[in-house]
C-alpha cells in the first residue's frame, strides 16, 4: 500500500467504519505516520515554540507535540510587545500533567539557557552583559540572563572604588573566572576587560614616555609624601613638594580624589615602572616675579612655614622662603631653640641679609631690626669697670659662668672671681643656670665684645683681715668637712676653709681626727694671695710641732712689725671669746680697728689681681664660649 495521501480509500473508510477497512498491518503502518507528524519531545530540555494564542491569564505555545503547552503571561513581562507567531524557548517541565496538558516553563527555559551561556563562556573566554542588581559585603550582585553572579570590589576596577552603589542598576561586561557548580555560584571581573583595554594604551605610553612631556592623569590615591596618578594604564608618582611652589602639609589640601590633572614627566627608570611627576613645574617659578627692588637692606614680611633646629623660614609669597639662621633672631648669644622665639604659622618682619637670584636664595635677620647692643654710645659708660649691675645667668662652664646683662650683651664670671672665702670648684656649687647674680664690671673690651665680671668684688677683701686673725701660731676651733688621703678639709670661723696634712690630724692619744669632729687646730702657713690656711691638730699638743712653727713665724714676720705683733694677741683674744662670730660684719669692725689705712689700697690690689687672673690662663676658653 502507498503512503501517498492519494492512494488513501475513502470507500473502505467510509463504509466500514474509522480504521474499520484495514488490518492491523495496516493500521499500525498509518499510526506510523500519523506520529511521523508529530515532534518527539523529551522532559527536562529547553525547545522552541511557536505562539498560538494569548489569553488574560496563558501564552498558548506549539513546541510540534500532541498537545499544545500553556505557560504563565508573567513568565513574558520582559516581552511586552509578544504577538502569535513569535517564536520562545521554553523548558518542557512535564509531557502530561493527570489533565492531560503540557507543562512548559519559560523561566526554566532562562535559567537553562543562560547556565548554557555561563559555562561557554568560561570555556571560550566570552564577554557577557548583565546588570548590576545589588550591593553585598564585599562587592556587586550582577543578573546575567537570570542568575546571579558575584562581582568581586576588587574586580570592579583596576582603580580602588569607594562608591559601589553608583553602579547598581547598570549594564556591565564581565567575563566569567569561576563557577563552584555545587553551589551554582559564579564570579565574574570587569576588571580583566578593563586591564586588556589598558594594556595597548599603557604600551603606548611607555614606548613614547620621555622627560618633559605633558600628560593627562586621574588621582587614584592620595598619601601623606604625594598622589599617585593613573596615565591610560601606568601609574606615575606627584610627590607633595613638586604639587605647589609653596608649603603644603598634605596633597589634599590643594587635590582630590578622581580629579583629572595635567603633569610633566620630571623623571623615570630604566625599565620605566618608576616615573616620576611634577605639576607646580607647568607654571613659572614664583622667584621669577619677585619685585626688582628687593635687595641687601630690604624689609620684608612673610609668614613662618617651617622651624628647624638651625632657624626658620619665612614665606614671603608661595614659592619664595628665605633662612632666619638661630643666629640672626635675636643679639643674644644664648638661643639656642629656634621654637623658643618662634612658632610656625607666626607673621614676622625680617632684614635681607644675602640674596641670590640665580640659586633662589635668601638669608634673613630679625635682629637686624633693633640696634646692636655694643654698638651703642653709651656702652662705653654704662659699663664702664667699676659699673655694678645684674644679670642672668645663661651658661655654666668648668672655669666661669656667662651673665646675660641685657639682650646681646654677656660677661664673664670666673670661678674664681664668685666668692673670697669659699674654694669653688665649678659654679654649679654657687649658682643655677636661671638664676639672678650682682656683678661688678672689672674689664671692657668694646672692639671684642668681651666684659670681665666679678661677684666678690661686690664685697671688701676679708682676707686683709684673716691675715691678722689666723696668723701663724693660732688656735682656732675648727670641723672637719671631709678627709681623704691627701689630708682634711676644715670649717673654720667667718665661713672659710682651711686644710690639715695628715700628720697633722694625729690626736694626743694616738687615735686620729674623723670627719665631723671639731677640735682645736694651730695655724701652721697662711697665705693671702693664694687664700690658702694651712693647720695642724697635731700641733696644738706638740711642743716640737710649736717650736717649729715659733721659728717659722719669727722668720717670716717682716721688719717693724712689732706693732702687728702686739695687735695680733690682742685680735686673737677676741676671736677666742667670740668663736660664734659668723658674719663678715663684725670682722669688718676688726679689720676698720686695724688696717684702716691699708683697706683702700688693699681693695684696688685685689681688683687688678681679679683681674689679672680673669683674663689669664682661661682666656682662650672664655673667648670661644663668648663667640659661641
Amino acid at each position: 500500500m502507498s503512503n501517498s495521501p492519494d492512494n488513501f480509500d475513502w470507500d473502505k473508510f467510509e463504509s466500514q467504519g474509522f480504521g474499520g477497512g484495514y488490518s492491523k498491518d495496516e493500521r499500525a503502518e498509518m499510526e506510523k505516520m500519523y506520529d511521523d507528524t508529530l515532534t518527539t519531545v523529551q522532559e527536562q530540555e529547553v525547545v522552541k515554540g511557536i505562539v498560538v494564542g494569548i489569553t488574560d491569564r496563558d501564552v498558548i505555545l506549539n513546541i510540534g507535540f500532541k498537545s499544545d503547552g500553556l505557560v504563565p503571561v508573567s513568565e513574558f513581562r520582559d516581552l511586552p510587545e509578544l504577538k502569535v507567531g513569535d517564536e520562545v524557548e521554553v523548558f518542557i517541565e512535564d509531557q502530561e500533567d493527570p489533565n492531560g496538558q503540557l507543562i512548559l516553563s519559560r523561566k526554566k527555559a532562562k535559567i537553562v539557557s543562560a547556565w548554557a551561556k555561563i559555562y561557554d563562556a568560561l570555556e571560550n573566554d566570552n564577554v557577557l552583559e548583565g546588570v548590576v542588581k545589588r550591593r553585598t559585603k564585599g562587592g556587586l550582585i550582577m543578573d546575567l540572563y537570570g542568575v546571579e553572579a558575584f562581582l568581586p570590589g576588587s574586580q570592579i576596577d583596576v582603580k580602588p572604588i569607594r562608591d559601589f552603589d553608583v553602579f547598581v542598576g547598570k549594564k556591565m561586561e564581565v567575563k566569567v573566572v569561576k563557577i563552584n557548580a555545587a553551589f551554582d555560584n559564579v564570579v565574574v571581573s570587569h576588571k580583566v576587560l578593563i586591564e586588556k583595554d589598558l594594556e595597548q594604551q599603557r604600551a603606548a605610553i611607555l614606548n613614547n614616555l620621555e622627560k618633559g612631556q605633558v600628560l593627562e592623569g586621574v588621582i587614584k590615591n592620595m598619601t601623606n609624601f604625594g598622589v599617585f596618578i593613573d596615565l591610560g594604564g601606568v601609574d606615575g608618582l606627584l610627590h607633595i613638594t613638586d604639587i605647589s611652589w609653596g608649603r603644603i602639609n598634605h596633597p589634599e589640601e590643594v587635590l582630590n580624589l578622581d580629579q583629572k590633572v595635567n603633569v610633566v614627566v620630571l623623571d623615570f627608570d630604566d625599565d620605566k615602572k618608576r616615573i616620576s611627576l611634577g605639576m607646580k613645574q607647568l607654571t613659572p617659578h614664583p622667584w621669577d616675579a619677585l619685585p626688582a627692588d628687593m635687595e641687601v637692606g630690604t624689609r620684608v614680611k612673610g609668614k613662618i612655614v617651617n622651624v628647624a633646629d638651625y632657624g626658620a623660614f619665612l614665606e614671603l609669597m608661595p614659592g619664595v622662603e628665605g633662612l632666619i639662621h638661630v643666629s640672626e633672631m635675636s643679639w643674644s648669644q644664648h638661643l639656642r631653640n629656634p621654637q623658643d622665639f618662634i612658632k610656625q604659622g607666626d607673621e614676622v618682619e625680617a632684614v635681607v641679609l644675602t640674596l641670590d637670584r640665580e640659586e633662589r636664595k635668601m638669608s634673613l635677620g630679625i635682629k637686624q631690626l633693633t640696634e646692636d647692643p655694643w654698638t651703642k654710645e653709651d656702652v662705653i659708660t654704662k659699663y664702664a669697670v667699676g659699673t655694678k649691675h645684674t644679670g642672668v645667668v645663661r651658661n655654666l662652664t668648668n672655669f666661669g659662668l656667662f651673665l646675660e646683662l641685657e639682650e646681646g650683651v654677656d660677661g664673664l664670671v670666673h670661678v674664681s672671681d664668685l666668692s673670697w672665702t669659699k674654694k669653688i670648684k665649678h659654679p654649679s656649687e654657687f649658682v643655677k643656670v636661671g638664676e639672678n647674680l650682682d656683678v661688678v664690671v672689672l674689664e671692657l673690651d668694646v672692639a671684642n665684645r668681651r666684659l670681665a665680671l666679678g661677684h666678690k668684688q661686690l664685697e671688701e677683701n676679708p682676707w686683709d683681715t684673716f691675715e691678722s686673725v689666723f696668723n701663724i701660731g693660732s688656735v682656732h676651733k675648727a670641723t672637719v668637712l671631709e678627709k681623704s688621703d691627701r689630708g682634711a678639709t676644715l670649717e673654720l670661723p667667718y665661713g672659710i676653709e682651711g686644710f690639715s696634712f695628715p700628720k697633722g690630724l694625729a690626736k694626743e692619744d694616738g687615735s686620729q681626727v674623723e670627719a665631723g669632729e671639731t677640735l682645736d687646730f694651730r695655724v701652721t702657713e697662711f697665705s693671702k694671695d693664694d687664700r690658702k690656711i694651712i693647720l695642724s691638730h697635731t700641733a696644738t699638743y706638740s711642743e716640737a710641732d710649736n717650736a717649729r712653727i715659733a721659728k717659722a713665724t719669727k722668720k717670716a714676720a717682716p721688719a717693724g712689725g712689732g706693732e702687728k705683733k702686739e695687735k695680733a694677741p690682742k685680735v686673737q683674744k677676741e676671736v677666742e671669746n667670740k668663736s660664734t662670730l659668723g658674719d663678715l660684719d663684725a670682722l669688718s669692725a676688726l679689720k676698720e680697728q686695724m688696717l684702716e689705712n691699708e683697706k683702700e689700697a688693699g681693695v684696688k690690689k685685689l681688683e687688678a689681681a681679679a683681674a689679672k687672673k680673669a683674663k689669664g690662663s682661661d682666656e682662650a676658653s672664655a673667648e670661644e664660649e663668648n663667640n659661641a
